[in-house]
């Protein structure tokens, strides 16, 4: 499948539908959260948003199976061409009312993510991106800049991105080996990988749980604005429902040029 600019429309639409669901709960005084059986949190967010995009994308792409997060069907394990969701990526984040959270929305195509988008409805900015077409981050006015990845010159610190959230001790000393002076940035949700592909960042490595949903999005929008994301082995992070839906640990860069300093 070749993605078009009118399908992230529509995968735009579907995600700023789905942020407005979620800031109606955001702006309640409480916010009602239980356990998964995994023992991570849910919210009435979560399932709001789950539902908004579900119905979208039945509508929009009928023919599409859709594995969410919140509703994880089972799916063919052959399955080739599937949309990923993570209604709300970030639930710590929304929890604690920091505004770090988005939506993703992925389409996945032989094990490639090939379209989607991330928006992060409490600072107002969607990403959206597709191969053969580009990267784009639109404001709140809707006006769209195209995303370039920063190529970084001899001498200048790198900017790490880690998460706010899920630190790990093997971040830490994957940071202290770098070979550069070294500027921390935290941040939440999958907008790690928006801020690299803004240029606003450089590495963003990850030793911690994550999962296809919650990744697959922000990669998108990472590579085709020049980035890349590797797994410890040197190979492009994939996605599959012949894979374990637990990523393995990867490193996202803004160039491939950084390879070296690995």
């Amino acid at each position: 499948m070749r993605p078009t600019h009118t399908d992230l429309a529509i995968l735009r639409t579907l995600a700023l539908e789905a942020g407005a669901a979620i800031m109606k709960i955001y702006e309640k005084d409480a916010i009602a959260v239980t356990a998964k059986s995994d023992q991570s949190p849910v919210t009435e967010a979560d399932l709001a948003a789950d539902a908004v995009i579900r119905a979208g994308l039945a509508k929009h792409f009928p023919d599409i199976a859709v594995l969410s997060e919140e509703s994880p069907d089972a799916l063919p394990r052959d399955t080739a061409l599937f949309f990923l969701v993570d209604p709300l990526d970030g639930t710590r984040e929304f929890i604690s009312r920091n505004g770090e959270f988005t939506v993703n929305i992925a389409l996945i195509e032989n094990g490639r993510s090939i379209a989607a988008t991330v928006h992060a409805p409490a600072i107002n900015a969607t990403y959206i991106a597709a191969e053969c077409l580009g990267a784009w981050r639109h404001d709140e006015n809707g006006t769209a800049l195209a995303l370039k990845t920063h190529l970084q010159t001899e001498g200048e610190p790198l900017r790490v991105l880690a998460s706010r959230s899920h630190n790990s001790p093997e971040t830490e000393a994957f940071i202290a080996r770098l070979p550069a002076p070294v500027t921390l940035i935290q941040s939440g949700s999958s907008l790690k990988f928006c801020t690299v592909a803004s240029g606003a960042g450089d590495l963003y490595p990850r030793f911690g749980p994550t999962s296809q949903w919650d990744t697959a999005a922000g990669q998108c929008i990472l590579e085709q604005a020049g980035g890349l994301v590797l797994t410890a082995e040197g190979e492009p992070l994939r996605y599959g429902l012949d894979l374990p839906l637990r990523n393995p640990s990867f490193i996202a860069l803004a160039t491939p040029a950084l390879r070296a300093m690995l």
